[in-house]
This record gives C-alpha cells, structure tokens and sequence, in this order.
C-alpha cells in the first residue's frame, strides 16, 4: 500500500485533483461542485496518476542511482513494471474518460497533457530546459483546466502562468537532485550540460522572479487583496527556497516550493471570492 502510494506520487495527485478544483473555483468566484467540475477534477487525478508512474517506468534505471535507499519501488523492485503499466492505463483511461465527458475540448487538452507526460522523460528531459519548460506549463495546466470545465477559461490563464512558474523552478530543483543519475544514463539536463553551479544560479534567479510577478499579475487581472496577504506566505517560502539552493539543499528547497504551492492555490481562489 505504502510502495503505491509512493509509486503514484499520491500528494502529487491530490494536489493535481485540488488545482482543478482550485481553477473551477477561481473562475467561478465561488466554493461549488458543479458536475463537470467534479469530473475534471477526477479527470487530473487520473492524469496526474498515469504520469507519475509513466515517469517511475522511465527513470527506473537513474532511479537506483539517485535513490539507492529503494524509495522509488519500481526501481528497487517491489512493484513489477507490469503492474505499473496496468495502473498506467487505468489512470488514462479514467483521467481521458471523465474528461470526454465534461467536453471535446476538455478532452484535447487532456491528451495533450497526456502526450507530454508520456514523452517527457524518454525525449523532453533529454533536451534539457526546453523540457522542464514543457512539463513545468503541463504541470500548471490543472488550474486551467477547471476554469475550461465551466467554460471560463480565460479566469484560468493568470493561475496557469503562476503555478507554470512555480513548477518551472521546481523542475529545476529536481534536476539538480537527479544529476548523478542523469549523467550516467546520458541525459542532457541543465546540470549536466552547464554544471552544477550554473545550473544552480539559473534554478534561483527563476525563483526570485516568481515572487515579484505573483504580486504583479494578479494585480492587473483584478484580484481581491486578500489575495496579496496569502500569497505574501507563499512569496516567503520561495525566498526560503532560494536561500536553500545557494547551500546545495535541494530536497529542502523541493519541499519549499511544494509547500508554496499549495498556499499559491489557496490564495488565488481567496483572491476571486465574491
């Protein structure tokens, strides 16, 4: 149970099913669980799951490199890869499903999703940062796809741009992290293409310029000022993340920005209430 949990990335996954949530919210100025809110949201769940495990059967062998402690079960070999690839289609044919039932649009950006997903660790995370942008934009799309769900999805563009962002950074860190593991098995990623310390000044100066802008565009979209206040926190756990990579802590600084996340969310549907 603890290995499929693991496996499924499940705080990932709340998290992606709550952005959905998040963006219905946001777009509709309100708390509710209109019906095809709700399927979306099971629809990012199912997405978000098929991913992470795409992922785990991809990285499998930098895995037992960067993680020698067996915390990624299918590279220490208590899950099999087959029954990763059946949770794999179940979780697309879910995550597909539900979404060709709220729209035909709905669908496309969730195969969309789903295609970059699927390709990011066998060919984007080999082109370097031209990868962690597209999966860093993917991994945003959740607040937009709830606001597509009840056809505002123009109130989801601000909270895409934000949570990219965020991602973007944290895709960064995580590259970081994984550089042994990346230059083993020949992957091009920042790090290991520029090295460490550059890769390094890069992943911060992206993290400082997330806070100015988390104050600037919800600004210009007209968002309420209890927006600012919240957000204000989740500006504070960037900087403390930031502060974490110039001492070469990495996972603390993934925490961080994971943590700042979640308060992000809070703060942008605080911020549309009526």
């Amino acid at each position: 149970m603890i290995d499929g949990w693991r496996l499924v990335r499940g705080p990932n996954v709340l998290i992606a099913g709550g952005g959905v949530l998040a963006g219905g919210w946001i777009a509709l100025g309100q708390i509710a669980l209109p019906k095809l809110l709700v399927f979306a949201a099971l629809s990012g769940i199912g997405l978000g799951l098929a991913g992470n495990v795409v992922n785990d059967l991809q990285d499998a062998a930098t895995d037992r490199i960067n993680y020698p402690g067996g915390e990624r079960p299918i590279a220490a070999g208590r899950i099999s890869r087959d029954a990763a690839h059946l949770l794999v289609w179940l979780g697309l044919a879910g995550g597909l499903g539900c979404a060709a039932l709220v729209s035909g649009m709905q669908l496309l950006v969730g195969l969309a999703a789903a295609a970059v997903m699927v390709a990011y660790s066998p060919v984007l995370k080999r082109a370097g940062w031209p990868g962690n942008v597209a999966v860093a934009a993917v991994a945003g799309v959740p607040l937009f796809y709830g606001a597509l769900s009840v056809d505002r999805p123009g109130a989801g563009l601000v909270p895409w741009a934000l949570a990219a962002w965020i991602h973007l950074g944290r895709e960064l860190v995580k590259d970081l992290q994984d550089e042994a593991g990346d230059r083993a098995t020949g992957r091009r990623t920042l790090p290991v293409r520029v090295g460490r310390p550059r890769a390094r000044s890069v992943t911060w100066w992206v993290c400082i310029a997330f806070v100015p802008w988390a104050f600037v565009l919800p600004r210009l979209a007209g968002y309420r000022d209890v927006y600012f206040a919240v957000v204000s926190i989740a500006a504070l756990l960037v900087l403390l993340a930031a502060v974490a990579l110039r001492r070469d802590r990495f996972p603390r600084a993934s925490v961080l920005l994971k943590a700042a996340m979640v308060v992000g969310m809070v703060a942008l549907v605080l911020g549309r209430m009526a």
